[in-house]
């Protein structure tokens, strides 16, 4: 089982995009963009995702991406 990475398409639009892209080419990982994840008042403060449903934010899409990574790497699924 891979790990689910889930972006809202407004949290990527207000900068999250080049993190999405860069997850999305990760072949161990499901990256999935939804229309809304219901966490708007996050979207609107700071770039994030859902990571097997925890959320994960950051101050830019590069730090969002290592963040993703560390909170694998910490929250393995087995």
């Amino acid at each position: 089982m891979k790990p689910i990475v889930e972006f809202c398409i407004s949290n990527i639009a207000n900068g999250a995009q080049g993190s999405f892209e860069k997850l999305e080419r990760d072949p161990n990982l499901d990256v999935l963009e939804y229309g809304c994840l219901s966490y708007c008042t996050k979207c609107s403060e700071s770039l994030y995702a859902l990571v097997n449903g925890e959320i994960v934010e950051a101050e830019s899409p590069d730090e969002l991406t290592k963040k993703v990574y560390e909170f694998i790497d910490e929250n393995p699924l087995f």
